[in-house]
């Protein structure tokens, strides 16, 4: 009987395991299947937490909508009546020391018409002039390894860039623009260059694909996003789940692997799937043929602030769901999202809930890392004082802080990656490395990439 060990029980450990069961269930194969977690609970950055009146995502708060492996996986898991969608409003770019708002017809900040393009408060006509060289001129020398964010300032003009697009495309990835590869972010738009000659052009003809369920974007679950994890969790009938408990050390038996547990036991294994952040797969592999690449991984870092208040979500401005920090703001956040607004199934009564984001990109994250979370909430009602006008104390918080585990898909990324990925195959044979750290940092992407794992590993059961 064969074995195959997923260590880390995130969303793309899961879905390994996932598609594994369903594959062997399928062909009637004789395979023992194990996921190990380090943590009590299964997940990785989906986190619910349950607080009153309140529902908080500690972690990812949403699945985007559009990705084409979302629904069917959805409905295999019986999930579909318990799908919700966010509410759509306008975004809000904090700028000179007021809110201004990020154009309807926008992917990303990226204009989708002549028309958003031409209404944007955020940009100057000069800048709005720049940006019509989309129009007319060519792509000849960029390629998906390229920066998003030179890619972007050719065509598009740097005022556009940096006032607009910059602060949304940066908070969704964690990191600098010009420091991003087209492949890992937005690929669809070397495309939309290339096809239709224009960036905007091409965003105007596929503008359904970005408009779909009422343009609702975003998915997430009646009782939260964890509600993802428990349905798989409970799905999994067939395979060893082992929670709290660590692995120690990869080595080599012959052709099998022999996992080292931080109880003292030993698993014997002929295929491992490495689902955990880089530094971790790093470590238990402790092969020095492979460190220089593992050290070319990046990763960011965030803290999170949930404040709740007693107080009608009504306060906001109207028909907003949060607001972007821009360069010229003075506030200490990156961006804060009015969760009872954009998630009306996190808040009951329709109390106030926002969540206020602060990443190490930051020059005031390093002091940040060192408060207490008491003085990182005064941190973020002085935040929330100057942006919205809104004061009193909250009557629930909750902080999180993902220390270096955001992935950070710089321009030798792929490279990396594809490096890693030879080496391995070639020293450790039947050994995967999978996740957010290599291969997509959105749960679809995760999902995909463990759903392809899986596939690799069939073929050779």
């Amino acid at each position: 009987m064969k074995t195959v060990v997923v260590v880390g029980g995130g969303i793309t450990g899961l879905s390994t395991m996932y598609y594994l069961q369903k594959a062997v269930k399928a062909r009637s194969l004789s395979v023992r299947l194990i996921l190990i977690e380090g943590n009590e609970e299964l997940g990785g950055k989906i986190r619910t937490v349950h607080d009153g009146p309140f529902k908080i995502e500690a972690g990812a708060d949403s699945i985007v909508a559009r990705k084409q492996n979302i629904q069917p996986f959805l409905k295999e898991l019986n999930l579909e009546d318990q799908v919700v969608y966010n509410a759509t409003g306008k975004s809000f770019i904090h700028t000179d020391g007021m809110l201004k708002g990020i154009p309807e017809d926008a992917l990303f900040g990226i204009p989708m018409s002549l028309e958003s393009l031409a209404k944007s408060d955020l940009v100057s006509a000069q800048g709005k002039v720049d940006a019509l060289k989309d129009f007319y001129t060519k792509n000849e020398t960029f390629t998906k390894n390229d920066s998003i964010g030179l890619f972007l300032e050719s065509f598009l003009g740097k005022e556009l860039v940096q006032k607009q697009i910059s602060p949304v495309l940066s908070g969704v990835y964690s990191g600098k623009l010009n420091e991003l590869t087209i492949a890992k972010t937005l690929p669809e738009m070397l495309g939309y260059k290339n096809e239709y000659g224009s960036i905007i052009r091409g965003l105007s003809e596929n503008k359904q694909k970005y408009k779909s369920k009422g343009n609702k974007k975003f998915l997430s679950f009646k009782n939260g996003l964890s509600t993802l994890v428990e349905r798989i969790e409970e799905s999994l009938d067939m395979v060893e789940i082992l929670k709290g408990v660590s692995v120690d050390k990869i080595g080599k038996n012959d052709e099998a692997y022999i996992i080292s547990l931080a109880n003292g036991e030993t698993l014997e294994t002929d295929f491992i799937v490495l689902s955990t952040p880089h530094t971790i797969a790093q470590k238990l592999l402790g092969d020095r043929e492979l460190d220089e690449d593992f050290d070319g991984l990046i990763n960011s870092s965030m803290i999170s602030v949930y404040l709740g208040f007693n107080i009608p979500d009504s306060m906001l401005p109207k028909d907003g769901t949060g607001f972007i920090a821009g360069d010229n703001s003075d506030l200490i956040c990156n961006a804060c999202t009015w969760t009872s607004r954009k998630w009306e199934h996190t808040s009951e009564n329709s109390q106030l809930l926002v969540r206020l984001f602060y990443k190490s990109s930051s020059p005031d994250y390093e002091r940040l890392q060192s408060l207490t979370n008491q003085e990182l909430i005064s941190v973020a009602l002085h935040d929330i004082k100057n942006s919205l006008s809104i004061s009193g104390n909250p009557i629930t918080s909750e902080v999180t802080k993902w220390h270096e585990n955001m992935p950070n898909y710089h321009i030798k990324h792929p490279q990396i990656v594809q490096s890693l990925e030879v080496k391995i195959s070639k020293n450790y044979p039947n050994v995967l490395l999978a996740g957010c750290s290599y291969n997509g940092v959105g749960i679809p992407d995760c999902i995909a990439d463990g759903e392809k794992k899986a596939e690799e590993i069939c073929l050779k059961l």
